[in-house]
């Protein structure tokens, strides 16, 4: 069955597991300690440090090891902020961020600091001109990631790096995504990185903090990792996280050459196979594996588990998934359409003939739930349309209320309005999109005491 969902986690690397297993043997033993069980796993420890930091493009001695990914984020940006305490409390993030950012930007915030969000364009990207003009003289630290969780865009790290390092501001990257692929542009002062995403095992993260750097580390000091990662190194893991490390990078290359060509077929292919779909991110400057594409009239969470039945194993950043009723943060800040949106993500050695098997049975998935959503077909117009409807789409989750929009759009005459009352809050996202896709005027939004009245204009 494939796996196409590896920028959530890609499967454990061969190398992982066979140095994981080895490490279990050799490994166990403190590497604190001066006999030789402790020093036969300081050996490791370092050897593994060492790979690791040349695969990042630091010294050994500027990366430590912690727990997941998310801490080694969290880790880097509460010790840069606190390290620079005396210049402010400011910290610039872009709108597109992992969650990992974005929730230690609110922590700063509760506790009186102040965050600005710099917006992306469509595509997903931030302009390094508006990222230099949100840094201040009281700006603490700033945070790009390298490329972009949930729809591959690669961020313009080289550009902001230079513009913080003019400004005097560290910039902490998020390279989860893109480390796999090569190393991140030079600048960077922090950089952070969760193994899970190149084929190590989960449980074991990279924070990199560049000699220079002031960084007072959170929470009581310890002997471990520099005083950076509290704890019992997990040593087995963090072996088997530098050795795949070293092992996909081996692969980088050739792999990203093949899966580029792969998702370059589903981004073309996808909007020739669907109607009324939507393909984001930028075509260009992406990752080699990641795609994303967003159906219209279709339930994110009924298309996931369609495709799931199909032996299909897909993400999704819409409103409708299970473990949330809000739109992705990242397709708000591009202004894309959310509703019905899969991203697809092929861990290394996948097969042409598996990504041509999606594309066979996609279109008629996506069908089925239209159909069993009861999405628009084309009907003639009515032989005296109304200048003016309300559609009442209250209570009603996505993609209904722009289902019901698409139903009654022809029942008005050119420049004639319908106004949608609606108070899920995707429709605040899917209704501008789909404006723009069906080249209908989006006049606006009013709020109610229960949900908003978004206005539409025909002009087709």
């Amino acid at each position: 069955m494939p796996y196409f969902d590896a920028a959530s986690s890609a499967p454990l690397h061969p190398v992982a597991r066979q140095a994981l297993l080895a490490s279990l043997d050799e490994g166990w033993a403190d590497p604190a300690r001066l006999y030789r069980e402790g020093r036969r796993a300081r050996l490791l420890l370092d050897a593994a440090r060492e790979a690791a930091a040349e695969a990042v493009g630091c010294r050994p001695d500027e990366l430590v090891f912690t727990s997941s990914g998310t801490r080694a984020v969290h880790d880097g940006m509460y010790g840069a902020l606190a390290g620079r305490r005396r210049v402010g409390r400011h910290l610039v993030v872009s709108a597109v961020e992992h969650s990992s950012v974005l929730h230690t930007g609110g922590a700063l915030e509760a506790d009186g600091g102040e965050v600005t969000q710099v917006p992306v364009d469509r595509t997903g990207a931030v302009s390094p001109a508006a990222y230099a003009a949100a840094l201040r003289p009281d700006t603490a630290l700033a945070c790009l990631q390298s490329a972009n969780h949930e729809v591959g865009t690669v961020q313009p790290v080289g550009e902001v790096a230079r513009a913080c390092r003019e400004a005097g501001v560290p910039l902490l990257v998020d390279a989860a995504q893109s480390l796999a692929w090569g190393p991140v542009e030079e600048g960077w002062s922090l950089l952070a990185a969760s193994a899970h995403k190149w084929g190590g095992p989960a449980g074991v993260g990279l924070l990199a903090v560049r000699k220079g750097v002031r960084f007072a580390p959170r929470g009581p000091a310890d002997e471990r990792e520099s005083g950076r990662a509290p704890g019992f190194e997990n040593l087995p893991a963090i072996v088997a996280a530098a050795a795949s490390l070293r092992a996909v990078r081996a692969e980088a290359a050739a792999e990203a050459a093949r899966l580029r060509e792969l998702v370059d077929r589903v981004r073309t292919r996808v909007a020739e196979l669907v109607t009324d779909v939507e393909v984001v991110g930028d075509p260009v400057r992406r990752l080699p594996h990641l795609v994303t594409f967003s159906c219209l009239y279709v339930d994110g969470e009924t298309l996931l588990h369609e495709l799931d039945r199909e032996g299909f194993s897909v993400s999704s950043g819409s409103s409708c998934t299970s473990s949330t009723l809000t739109p992705s943060h990242v397709l708000r800040a591009m202004g894309v359409l959310s509703e019905g949106n899969v991203r697809v993500s092929l861990p290394m050695g996948t097969e042409s003939s598996d990504v041509e098997r999606f594309l066979s049975v996609l279109p008629r998935v996506v069908s089925s739930v239209r159909e069993r959503l009861g999405a628009p077909t084309p009907s003639p117009a009515p032989a005296t349309p109304s200048p003016d409807l309300t559609v009442d789409a209250l209570g009603r989750r996505c993609p209904i209320p722009v289902i019901e929009l698409a139903k009654v759009i022809t029942e008005v005459p050119l420049g004639g309005t319908i106004t949608i009352l609606a108070d899920d809050e995707a429709a605040r996202l899917d209704i501008p999109a789909w404006c723009e896709m069906r080249g209908q005027e989006y006049v606006g939004e009013t709020r109610r005491e229960r949900g908003s009245a978004y206005v539409v204009r025909r002009r087709s």
